[in-house]
């Protein structure tokens, strides 16, 4: 399968800045067809403005979040049918600084998963252990819970990715070791081989200080079908590299 890299942007990006690294990438990907699929989440207040400049590219549109309810009272949110709309076909759910900063739970992300393809978008939901929990010996524990948790029922390839994102790696620079992420990668795999049509075909993404440097080292571990780029993909140079990673 063709690996996904896609880029994360956080909130991070003016309208001036946003839209110019949009068109820097876009235009690398147009002279340089790397043989992945590539993915841009930069923050809502940019979604409509870039749209268009990543039309043709080869690039596709994604959010970072989205309500698990299709519209109402719910001040500061942002709907999947407002996602659609804007241009996008992915989106972020259950990402690590959701989880934490906001208190997402497992059932929260399933909900938002469902609201995703109510509205035909693809969801990126994300699991992770902290250091904490990877000291105490249960990685595997964790993340078998939020899948369990997060995946609504009937997922099938076509219609979900999965990232996992070791939590104590996230922009310190640290990376597990390779035999680590293997291991974790192989338990999500069998983990959706219990109930998800074509999980042979899953995507998993790895997310967690991917950079132009170690990319080379970490996409070819078996399972790893792309990754999720944080800091990297802020920079064209450094994106477009782990993109050339990703496709060799």
């Amino acid at each position: 399968m063709r690996k996904l890299v896609a880029g994360n942007w956080k909130m991070n990006g003016l309208r001036a800045d946003g839209t110019a690294l949009a068109r820097a990438l876009a235009e690398r990907h147009r002279d340089d067809r790397a043989d992945c699929e590539l993915l841009l989440c930069p923050p809502a207040t940019l979604l409509t403005g870039i749209a268009p400049l990543l039309a043709g590219s080869g690039i596709a549109l994604g959010g970072q979040d989205c309500h698990p309810d299709p519209a109402g009272a719910h001040t500061g949110d942002v709907s999947a049918a407002m996602l659609k709309d804007a241009g996008c076909a992915y989106v972020i759910l259950g990402h690590s600084e959701r989880r934490q900063d906001h208190h997402e739970t497992d059932e929260l992300v399933r909900r938002k998963a469902e609201a995703a393809w109510a509205e035909a978008l693809i969801p990126i939901v994300c699991v992770g252990e902290t250091a904490a929990e990877r000291d105490a010996g249960r990685t595997l524990a964790v993340i078998g819970r939020q899948l369990a948790g997060s995946l609504p029922s009937g997922a099938g390839a076509r219609q979900l990715v999965i990232a996992y994102e070791p939590v104590w790696a996230i922009g310190t620079g640290r990376t597990p070791r390779h035999d680590e992420i293997a291991e974790v990668h192989a338990f999500i795999r069998s983990e959706l081989g219990r109930g998800t049509p074509g999980a042979a075909t899953v995507r998993i993404l790895y997310g967690g200080s991917v950079n132009a440097g170690n990319a080379q080292k970490i996409l070819p571990i078996a399972n790893v079908d792309g990754a999720l780029v944080g800091g990297a993909s802020l920079d064209a140079q450094s994106f477009q590299a782990i993109a050339r990673a990703a496709a060799d």
